[in-house]
């Protein structure tokens, strides 16, 4: 089913941007171009499945997904005594090649093999061996092939490399270790005169240089060039008008400088892309031979103690660590794979892409059309290329990639993975823009990529140094524990340096691979690999959603719906090249129904366009919309922003009734409906003994431990609901007084300012009343059951004065990480839940960004994230649950529904399981509170990698403190148990 929705996938996407993908006319393909297109080849593998005999193999791809060979992630020797596989492969295919091509130079092209490549054709060598499996190599095959007949190719690929550099860069690295040919292999023929290695740098002001290295003799031939639109085909002018020309005097390189009228730059926000035409002529003005570059106008510039800049604006990237993945592709993507992550690394709102090794053409290609800045890298994971092959590997990598307009930056390995005998050699072959060059984790090249730092990042970095800041990796996501947690404190801290210039998370997806030799089990070796902001198959985890309203570019200030609100609010631009004016908002009211009065949906009672001030990057100013006369009559007023294209930026949600007036406006109303007829039949009842207190009202007993004051068993109609064994105090103490405790039966009038029902109502309601008194945290706890069947808890916590008997430390000044009440209830007993607050996914303290306020529903899952890939439902149901206004616990059997009647209140169900594959046994999420359903006023946060004390303000524990005098804090609930 997921390859069919993959292929599905792929074919829709394919026709979305064709644009982003570059023509390559000159490309006779051996194999396919990807993976959703591939050609059958015969294969023979030396150990693992399948060995030992010829079989068949999709070209390209990793072997070990074909179902060859044996898997191997690249941390292996961390094991005591483990060790990487290292079969081998032989791959044969049989080519004709067109007559058309004689006289013509052919070449081979590999666009990448894992790892040492032996290439023959008709049984002879075609050159040396390649080594290092992420570049582009070639031959020159010209006087190997036969026109006349089948030619046969044979390529023998060794899985670990002979070069022991080689494999301490690439295969002795935290990813998996895959192999052989991964990447399309092609026939290229150019004539025996030709341009060779063509490099364009175009600038915003209009201004290109041309550098064509030539093959052959040259002398007396003449180049012409034209530049035209690839979004519109509009040809641009010059001084000579729409095509410009110069002579070759000399086979050397030739460096031609044009000057162009008024193109549109590129940037991130404006990918504005054109080609470049480039023809030939020998001296008898005969074409021989036309090549077609895209390129853009922009002008990319570092300066020391300054930043990053591109076209006159300072940098800020907002990006991403993405390694190229499938899980049933290993490294082995397609053009629409690429387009795929592309398009949700622009909807979280960022714009750079670091990866450890350089990506596939085509990756770079969407880059470029969309708007994707690219940080380039040379593979060196921990450790480096020697100064043998490392030369060769730069010049590859840096060939193939050079004209691509999104690569901001070379980085020259990863974390200790540099040569620095290399670091020359980018400006060598990058020589007419010669972008900056790094190396990620440390502070070189006066550019400090430190990794992971933390909030304030010590002394001698951001709290007081004066080098240009981009951290290439920071908020560590794995098993989705802080993508994205606590990611607005650390940007705004940041954005307060004016040597800052962006980061990048880590990392983008899981990579779960899909195992051939264990029926298609999805695994990441535990702990190595579940690091993404998505799942394996780009499945949405809550960090996704945190991270694009934490780094929207429309930030919206702190605001509340009240009822004098008018429809003002502020807003800041936080685009680098983009007016606000450029963009769309639009509201909605929604009402958010409940229960018991009958409706439990979103319903839309108003709509329309919110006009946004035109104001540049960086600036401030007033959003309006005319506020809709239903306005008050909702529940949720609903933000969301759109691009110049239309396409959705961020949602944002906003109360229009705090939790205690909603409560009265619609769910007071059901209440009243339901009492009239009870209040006239029923008369609730009280009663206590020496180990129990009981209340009764309508059909519903509640019977609670007379010695602890907690609930022992609750009956509706005779029928049990398991929920139980609370109140139990979490992040606090508090002891219960029996003696001063006592019951009553009441008529709560509508006079009574302690009803919780609505003003203004005409009924009277009898009630059971039971008062749990204490020392310490709680000064009392009020049940009260109404002859309807309805069940209250009010609790209220009080200062520490009125505590006493050895519970004066009740409330510290210090760490409280959950704060509140907890119970028991059967997690076998839940099949789902729907709720009004904020959703769909479960929050931590720091990691609320992302949710927002509605009516939501979910089914029971019991997801591991980043671990329960063989049934990865996200969002995943148990957790913490922001801003409670009601809750259904959905049962076949034991169902209730459990309202707020005082804001801030955090729901808690169940406690999510740990990852069995976690490294050593440690702890992924901070301890849950003990029971399973808790209504906390304080949760703790998610680390991101880091301890918690240096992350962040908003991931720190929570302090309370209360005065004497003070109203205290109050958990106000109501309970709905009956059985309907």
């Amino acid at each position: 089913m997921m390859r069919r929705l993959y292929t599905l996938m792929c074919m829709t996407a394919a026709t979305l941007l064709l644009m982003a993908q570059q023509p390559h006319p000159e490309r006779y393909y051996l194999s396919g171009t990807g993976l959703e297109n591939t050609k059958t080849w015969k294969f023979y593998c030396t150990k693992g499945q399948h060995s030992g005999k010829w079989g068949k193999i999709q070209v390209p791809c990793n072997w070990e997904l074909q179902g060859y060979g044996d898997y191997t992630y690249g941390r292996y020797y961390k094991t005591k005594g483990g060790v990487a596989s290292n079969e081998e492969g032989t791959y044969r295919y049989s080519f004709k090649v067109p007559t058309a091509w004689k006289g013509q130079k052919v070449k081979i092209v590999f666009d990448g093999v894992m790892t040492d490549t032996k290439v023959t054709i008709n049984g002879k060598s075609a050159g040396e061996m390649h080594q290092g499996g992420f570049y582009r190599f070639s031959y020159d095959i010209t006087d190997l092939v036969d026109y006349k007949k089948t030619n046969e190719l044979e390529v023998h690929v060794a899985k670990e490399s002979a070069n022991k550099s080689v494999n301490a860069a690439e295969r002795k690295a935290d990813w998996w270790l895959y192999s052989g040919i991964y990447r399309p292999v092609w026939l290229e023929t150019t004539p025996q005169n030709a341009m060779d290695y063509v490099v364009v740098s175009a600038k915003a002001d209009g201004k290109m240089t041309v550098g064509v290295d030539f093959a052959g003799d040259v002398k007396g031939y003449s180049l012409s060039a034209s530049v035209k639109s690839l979004a519109d085909g509009k040809v641009l002018s010059s001084n000579a008008g729409s095509t410009v020309s110069t002579s070759v005097k000399s086979n050397e390189r030739l460096i031609w400088k044009t000057s162009w009228d008024k193109p549109k730059t590129w940037d991130p926000e404006h990918p504005n892309l054109y080609v470049v035409k480039l023809v030939l002529k020998d001296a008898n003005n005969e074409i021989v031979q036309t090549k077609e570059i895209r390129t853009a106008f922009r002008t990319l510039e570092f300066f020391e103690k300054d930043g990053l800049y591109l076209n006159g604006t300072r940098l800020i990237v907002k990006g991403v660590n993405r390694h190229t993945f499938w899980p049933e592709g290993g490294r082995t993507t397609s053009h629409a794979l690429s387009l795929q992550d592309a398009k949700l690394v622009k909807e979280m709102n960022m714009n750079a892409i670091r990866s450890h090794y350089p990506p596939d053409e085509h990756f770079l290609d969407v880059c470029d059309s969309i708007g994707i800045l690219y940080m380039d890298e040379l593979a060196g994971w921990q450790n480096s290329y020697d100064s043998n092959i490392g030369p060769k590997l730069v010049e590859e990598m840096i060939k193939r990639d050079v004209n691509h307009p999104c690569i901001m930056i070379w980085s020259n390995g990863n974390e200790g993975g540099w040569n620095n005998s290399l670091d020359k050699l980018f400006a060598k072959y990058d020589y007419l823009q010669q972008r900056h060059v790094v190396h990620p984790w440390a502070d070189f090249n006066e550019l400090d990529t430190h990794h992971y730092p933390a909030y304030l990042t010590g002394v001698g970095r951001f709290v007081n140094g004066y080098k240009v800041f981009m951290p290439t990796e920071f908020m560590h996501a794995m098993y989705d524990q802080g993508g994205g947690a606590g990611l607005r404190d650390f940007w705004e801290r940041w954005m307060t340096s004016p040597y800052f210039a962006g980061g990048f998370i880590w990392a983008f997806c899981d990579e779960a691979i899909a195992r051939t030799d264990k029926k298609g089990i999805l695994d990441s070796d535990n702990s190595n690999a579940p690091d993404g902001l998505l799942g394996p198959h780009r499945e949405k985890e809550g960090s996704f959603y945190a991270v694009r309203e934490s780094w929207s570019p429309i930030q919206i200030k702190p605001m509340h719906v009240t009822s004098n609100f008018i429809g003002d609010f502020f807003v800041t631009n936080e685009y680098l090249f983009t007016n606000l004016s450029e963009c769309t908002m639009k509201y909605k009211v929604l009402s958010c129904g409940a229960p018991l009065s009958g409706n439990t949906e979103n319903k839309e009672i108003a709509a329309g366009d919110v006009k946004l001030p035109s104001i540049a990057p960086g600036e401030t100013g007033k959003a309006h919309f005319d506020v809709p006369s239903a306005l008050q009559q909702g529940d949720v007023l609903a933000l969301e922003a759109f691009n110049k294209n239309g396409e959705s930026i961020c949602n944002w949600s906003y109360p229009i009734h705090l939790v205690e007036k909603y409560f009265d406006k619609s769910i007071s109303k059901g209440v009243v409906a339901g009492s009239v007829g009870a209040a006239q039949n029923n008369m609730a009842d009280a009663t206590k003994n020496d180990s129990e207190i009981v209340l009764k009202g309508g059909n519903m007993t509640v019977t609670f431990n007379a010695e602890n004051g907690m609930i022992k068993k609750i009956l509706s109609e005779e029928k049990e609901i398991p929920f139980n064994n609370g109140p139990v105090p979490v992040g606090m103490k508090m002891k219960y007084d029996a003696a001063k405790s006592y019951i009553n039966t009441v008529t709560i009038k509508d006079a009574d300012k302690r009803e919780r029902l609505t003003a203004g109502a005409t009924y009277n309601c009898n009630a059971a009343v039971y008062c749990a008194k204490y020392l310490g945290a709680a000064d009392s706890i009020v049940w009260t059951l109404t002859n309807d069947g309805l069940l209250y808890m009010d609790a209220v916590l009080l200062n520490r004065a009125s505590g006493g008997g050895g519970f004066d430390d009740a409330f510290t000044d210090d760490e409280v990480y959950n704060l509140g009440l907890t119970f028991s209830y059967p997690e076998a007993n839940c099949s789902g839940m729907k709720w009004f607050g904020k959703g769909p996914y479960r929050v931590w303290k720091n990691r609320l960004p992302g949710t927002n306020y509605g009516v939501w529903h979910k089914d029971y899952n019991n997801t591991i994230t980043g671990e329960s890939f063989e049934n990865l439902i996200y969002p995943e149901f148990k957790g913490y649950h922001a801003n409670l206004y009601w809750a259904t616990l959905e049962s076949k059997t034991t169902p209730f529904t459990v309202y707020a009647h005082n804001d801030g209140i955090y729901f808690r169900v169940f406690t999510p399981e740990e990852p069995k594959g976690r490294a050593d046994g440690k702890p992924t999420m901070p301890e849950f509170p003990q029971g399973d359903i808790s209504f906390l006023l304080d949760i703790p946060a998610i680390c991101s990698f880091k301890p918690i004390k240096q992350q962040g303000p908003q991931s720190q524990p929570g302090n309370i403190r209360i005065k004497k005098g003070d109203e205290g804090v109050r958990i106000n609930l109501m309970f709905d148990f009956r059985q309907k």
